[in-house]
């Protein structure tokens, strides 16, 4: 039955990112509920814990945070968004991927009208969203019941409503972006630095005054205007009304824009947006620098994903050290003669409560997940030119399969290292412009201390892609994200064992604008890493193609 049309088969194909994402985000959103009782026990730890939730307003509006329902929506703040990873990279491959796979061909052929065939693909996303918001919904809810929340469970459904609707938004955004690139990944490579661009603009709001039609331009803005888990807030019924016009939009215009294109070939932009045209000569790469080796030519084709990373990363990076500066008389007044604060910063995420690095080092507990997302999405790429057969016409040339293997990963790693060098310049920039004091190799260390991470997910990657498939690769890698973050994140709050929270590397990277450049630490990740790559080498170099 679930073959008998292109609905049923792409909502079939969506049944393991449905109940991973589902119940893994839902756990995500119970989890600091079990921790805000031990946290609220006095009045004056109530006071307390509002005073420095207002402190760390960046992550998200403190509304309630004294409540469970308050406190686990602004805990899980900007980690939430994680989930939006999904509809991005399922949006990219939706019909671009089928392009470049040369399967559209073969269901075009039926007779299935080409706009019919992307609307059910379409609706099939949607549906998948719906029913991962839905299990959210269940799960918060029975973890509110379990804990003692006030909120219902129609609160519960119309958050996890919320998030499905923020995430068809993206997911719409990063079809449309598709119907404008060659291939899938630079569309998912630039709907993700857009996501991080709106994740920015939305803070701006909550840490400069007189900035909120910045934030408006952010449909993030519009999800955060509802709290549905804080009953004496409730949900916003225009902002999530705002939401669903603008995914149906952002869907419909990609259909349509490429029901009237030629399948394989993009959109033409306007004259004034396009490149200068190329001689005939060039069209193809004939003598090109980058036909010099694999790893040149594997350069050339990460440049345009790692700009649009370079962009958000460092972006966000910068940004968060001039937030820091503009929070640092409250965070210095707050500090003042208060004894109960560095254990509740730790709560928090924070790890320390030493003025500048202490409330910074909370704000880059994100930067090592954007660049280990990074090294996801091209690990992706290496993936999917074994499945649809580019990798052959490469080893079909006199090209040692080590080689190839060896070429394509030091191409990523020297995007990686690319990354986290101009986030570094970035962020020293920002501070010296804004007049913030850091410790200048503590913050090296922060930031290049990253690398190593991006590293080993790929090393990773590489191995798993010897056995999965690019779907399943990817899913792999994603739930290993969500896994490890969530150990560290939530983790400490649920008193999990020692020995779990060592299976995280967010665990040995620490908290280097703390303590300074952990070397033990990242020699393990670096040596796991080594060795993940080193079996993956074997396995490619052994295995049939395609296998």
């Amino acid at each position: 039955m679930s073959l008998s049309s292109v609905f049923l088969k792409t909502l079939r194909d969506y049944r393991i990112p449905i109940l991973g994402w589902g119940i893994g985000m839902g756990l995500v959103v119970v989890s600091p509920m079990a921790s805000v009782a031990t946290l609220v026990t006095t009045p004056e730890a109530r006071a307390q814990l509002a005073s420095l939730a207002a402190t760390f307003a960046w992550n998200a509006d403190p509304v309630a945070v004294t409540t469970i329902g308050g406190y686990a929506t602004f805990k899980i703040g900007v980690f939430i968004f994680l989930i939006v990873v999904w509809p991005i990279l399922a949006a990219s491959r939706m019909l671009r991927g089928e392009e470049d796979r040369g399967s559209l061909d073969l269901l075009l052929s039926l007779p299935r009208p080409r706009l019919r065939v992307a609307l059910e693909k379409l609706a099939a996303m949607w549906t998948a969203l719906l029913a991962m918001g839905l299990l959210i919904g269940l799960i918060v809810f029975a973890g509110g019941r379990q804990f003692g929340a006030d909120f219902v469970l129609g609160d519960a459904l119309l958050f996890g409503l919320d998030l499905a609707l923020i995430c068809a938004v993206f997911g719409g955004l990063s079809l449309l972006i598709s119907q404008f690139t060659q291939e899938r990944g630079p569309a998912a490579g630039a709907t993700a630095g857009l996501l991080l661009i709106f994740i920015v603009l939305d803070m701006v709001h909550r840490i400069a005054p007189n900035s909120e039609w910045i934030s408006r331009l952010s449909p993030i803005y519009y999800y955060n205007l509802s709290k549905a888990l804080i009953p004496s807030y409730g949900v916003n019924p225009g902002a999530m009304l705002l939401l669903a016009v603008a995914a149906i939009g952002l869907g419909g215009i990609a259909v349509w824009l490429f029901n009237r294109r030629d399948v394989g070939g993009t959109v033409s932009l306007p004259r004034w947006l396009r490149l200068p045209e190329r001689q005939a000569s060039r069209v193809l790469p004939v003598g090109d620098w980058s036909l010099r080796s694999v790893y040149a030519r594997s350069l050339s084709k990460i440049a345009m994903p790692t700009f649009w990373w370079t962009l958000g990363i460092a972006g966000f990076a910068g940004w968060m050290v001039y937030a820091v500066q503009l929070l640092e008389t409250k965070m210095s007044t707050l500090l003042s003669g208060n004894a109960g604060f560095t254990q509740l910063i730790k709560n928090i995420g924070g790890g320390d409560a030493s003025l500048n690095a202490g409330l910074l080092s909370a704000m880059f507990v994100f930067l090592p997940l954007f660049l280990m997302a990074f090294a996801v999405t091209q690990v992706i790429g290496w993936a999917a030119d074994e499945q649809d057969g580019r990798l052959e016409l490469v080893l079909a040339t006199p090209q040692p399969r080590l080689s190839v293997l060896l070429g394509r990963f030091a191409a990523l790693a020297s995007a990686t290292i690319a990354i986290a060098a101009i986030t570094l310049l970035v962020c020293a920039g920002s501070a010296a412009a804004s007049g913030l004091q850091l410790n200048g190799g503590n913050l090296a260390a922060a930031i290049l201390g990253t690398i190593p991470l991006g590293l080993l997910v790929a090393g990773i990657g590489y191995l798993a892609s010897g056995w999965l498939r690019s779907a399943a690769d990817t899913g792999l890698l994603s739930f290993l994200l969500a896994f490890w973050f969530f150990v560290s994140f939530i983790g400490p709050e649920l008193n999990l064992p020692d020995v779990t929270l060592r299976l995280s590397p967010f665990y040995y990277y620490g908290s280097p604008l703390l303590n300074g450049f952990q070397l033990a630490s990242i020699l393990g990740i670096i040596a796991v890493g080594t060795v993940a790559l080193a079996l993956g080498a074997v396995r490619f170099v052994r295995k049939d193609i395609g296998v």
